[in-house]
């Protein structure tokens, strides 16, 4: 049958077809090069490959070098004597040909090497043909894959920028500066979210381009973004034309900007429609397919991201909201300093922190300044917070020393039977001496800057957290005593401050002591510096920050008054308790009577420690009156009254209210509820005369300033106050020394 049809069919005249037609449509040529003579035969269409005529060829290879470039023949004879060598049957390479006009053009050799019987090369017979096509065909297939990975990496990234955004500035920010946006050539974006049926525009295109009236617009408003909403299917305006027969009244207002062409995009999370994104182009007039479905894709994830930016800042304002509402409405004005205090909240949505601080004040013109954090980074934290800040609060106001305040604090923070703990420092200062009180419960010690900028740590000695001394029966906290003299600057921090990523402790201190010493001078706007410095520094933690500045001494007032617990066994509390003292003496503008009032306060201590069961509290303060007169009183918990006693030629006691007597202008003892106080006054006069240089204070000789009869060297009756040989109102005789 077959034979049949062949005789049916009439066949061309050349055919079969000779090899160099078929290699000729095919834009391919042959060769056939004898290596022993070196002859190369170049059939017509290899001729038509290099461009040459039959008469410019002589079958010797070097006549192509008129088209082979020499960097080009150099590679392929280099190529041919390694196939040689190798004992290879075959090679193949591209080259470029420069053709009669000059240009260049890409083609393709491939050989045959024949070898004889002992395998030396004889004979290559080969093909040459032009690859332009080919290697254009195999460009574009590259660059479309190319363009494809493109792609697919740009939505992978931007996705990968877009799950680090946490507030919806941010989203913006990572598509404004992404390089995505710039590859598909968007000159900026729009946003608009969807709020309680209107459209909220977040991000307005380029500079200049925001519409008057168009913050907010309805959904069913004819613009671009209201469209899209609608529908929930993209709007692509490929042309100007097209986006002022749509939207005449927005085209209106931004036909200057010279907006080509623009895509619309519903962001849709969870089915639900959340916005609409504008991407505005100036160079673009088409949207292929291919770049249709790239931005639908990228709308998918930027609505994704908006989504839960928007639950984080409705998460984080509820936190903060919860956070702001556990501190103080407001800080009382503080007379004799300045005072600043700052909160800055964590960047981690709802896991904000249980940072405070406080400033309270106290009976006697002075103030109490708290600063603390409560354990975790959570709306838990945040109510122990507060809790634990009111009752602090609530214990300063009573009265009770640092010491004290402390304790029950960690006391009522064991008892509220949570797991947290709180580190805490409590400082109560007295503003008119400077003279400060200080607990540390397990927090980081505060900062001093001095009038000059110098800055330094001021040693506190510490205790346990709060909580955690009440868990281990630690509640013993220690009292430290400093000055803060006029101009100086206390700064309280919390560990937000320091403590920040990729720096250790003590490196954030260093940064911390720089900051605080290169600052401003004015404490508030050091106070905003040093919160804002976390953000640069990568901070996630909240911060707190209390900084108070004593001012030039003030004219001391009646009323003013220092106190402190002394403890048995405790030489430091006996110590810092003589240190309040000088210090108290000395601003007040006692420092010529120094001496005495120290001397006398040592003795009513140190009968008070040896002679009852417990400790002592110390109070110095200046009384009302038309005269200015210091007191000290020493409180215990014994109703036995002090007595004089003949302390003997040698004995070593009983000299002690022999002192007081004589050194103190009047004294005497008052029963109180739980115990007795004894007290003494002395006149503090206006101006002292100061004596020579070399002549000691008169005070130093200890005269004697009294009479037997009760009354002082100025002849005043000192019985209603009370005195040697005579008790206050309300006591049983004399007081006698026990």
């Amino acid at each position: 049958m077959d034979d049949r049809v062949a005789g049916a069919l009439s066949l061309p005249e050349d055919w079969p077809a000779h090899p160099d037609l078929s290699l000729a449509l095919n834009r391919m040529g042959s060769f056939d090069w004898d290596l022993d003579s070196g002859l190369m035969h170049l059939d017509r269409p290899a001729l038509d490959v290099f461009d040459l005529r039959p008469e410019e060829y002589n079958d010797r290879p070097a006549d192509l070098g008129q088209r082979v470039p020499e960097d080009e023949g150099a590679r392929l004879d280099t190529m041919l004597v390694q196939a040689l060598e190798a004992g290879q049957e075959s090679y193949g390479a591209y080259f470029r040909c420069r053709l009669r006009d000059g240009s260049l053009r890409w083609t393709h050799t491939q050989g045959f090497i024949r070898r004889d019987a002992d395998g030396r090369p004889r004979r290559i017979l080969g093909i040459v043909r032009d690859a332009s096509q080919e290697l254009a065909d195999s460009v574009a297939r590259q660059e479309l894959d190319e363009e494809r990975r493109r792609r697919t990496s740009l939505v992978q990234a931007t996705s990968a920028a877009l799950a680090h955004a946490r507030t919806v500035q941010d989203v913006i920010d990572v598509l404004k500066n992404s390089r995505g946006l710039a590859h598909l050539g968007a000159a900026n974006i729009v946003m608009g979210l969807l709020e309680a049926g209107r459209i909220h525009l977040v991000a307005e295109g380029p500079e200049g381009s925001f519409v008057p009236g168009t913050r907010y617009t309805k959904v069913d408003e004819r613009y671009p973004m209201s469209e899209v909403l609608r529908t929930l299917t993209p709007r692509f305006i490929e042309t100007p034309d097209d986006f002022a027969r749509s939207y005449p009244e927005l085209w209106g207002q931004i036909s200057h900007l010279g907006v080509t062409s623009a895509a619309y995009l519903p962001l849709i999370a969870q089915a639900h429609p959340i916005g609409a994104l504008g991407l505005l182009y100036d160079d673009r007039a088409v949207f292929a397919g291919d770049e249709r479905n790239l931005l639908v894709s990228l709308s998918s994830s930027i609505a994704q991201s908006l989504q839960r930016a928007m639950l984080y800042e409705q998460e984080h304002d509820l936190a903060e909201g919860l956070q702001q509402a556990m501190l103080p409405r407001r800080i009382p004005e503080v007379p004799g300093a300045q005072v600043a205090v700052r909160y800055r909240s964590a960047r981690l949505g709802r896991d904000i922190g249980g940072d405070w601080y406080d400033v309270i004040p106290l009976p006697g013109g002075r103030v109490g300044a708290v600063i603390g954090d409560v354990q975790g980074h959570d709306t838990h934290a945040a109510a122990v917070m507060g809790q634990l800040r009111i009752v602090l609060r609530a214990y300063a106001a009573e009265g009770h020393s640092p010491a004290t305040v402390m304790a029950r604090a960690s006391v009522f923070l064991q008892e509220l039977d949570t797991d947290r703990f709180a580190t805490c420092i409590y400082a109560e200062a007295d503003l008119t001496t400077g003279v400060m009180q200080m607990v540390r419960a397990g927090h980081m010690e505060p900062l001093v800057r001095d009038p000059d900028g110098s800055c330094h740590k001021l040693f506190v000695e510490g205790g346990l957290p709060l909580g955690l001394s009440a868990e281990f029966g630690s509640l013993d906290y220690p009292v430290s005593t400093v000055e803060l003299d006029p101009g100086h600057t206390l700064v309280f921090y919390t560990d937000g401050l320091v403590e920040l990523p990729d720096t250790d402790l003590d490196g954030g201190m260093r940064l911390l002591t720089e900051m605080v010493r290169n600052g401003p001078q004015d404490i508030r706007r050091l106070a905003d510096q040093l919160c804002e410095s976390v953000d640069g520094y990568g901070g996630e933690d909240d911060v707190a920050v209390l900084l108070l500045r004593r001012d030039a001494v003030p004219s001391p007032q009646p009323g003013g008054r220092l106190r402190q617990h002394v403890a048995q066994n405790d030489p430091e509390a006996l110590s810092s308790a003589r240190h309040m003292i000088r210090a108290a003496v000395r601003a007040w503008g006692a420092g010529e009577r120094a001496d005495e009032i120290e001397l006398t306060a040592d003795e009513l201590i140190t009968n008070a420690l040896l002679h009852t069961d417990g400790g002592a509290i110390v109070t110095i303060r200046i009384l009302a009156g038309g005269e200015r007169r210091l007191r000290v009183d020493v409180e215990d918990r014994s109703s036995a009254l002090p007595r004089r006693r003949d302390a003997g030629d040698a004995g070593v006691s009983g000299r002690g209210l022999m002192l007081v007597d004589r050194l103190a202008d009047v004294w005497g003892v008052e029963s109180r509820g739980g115990g007795k106080c004894v007290w003494s006054e002395f006149l503090i006069p206006e101006r002292f005369e100061r004596p020579g240089r070399h002549e000691p204070p008169a005070h130093h000789e200890l005269p004697d300033r009294r009479d037997r009869g009760g009354r002082d060297r100025g002849g005043r009756d000192r019985g209603g106050r009370g005195g040697a040989g005579r008790e206050r109102p309300g006591g049983d005789g004399a007081p006698r020394e026990p």
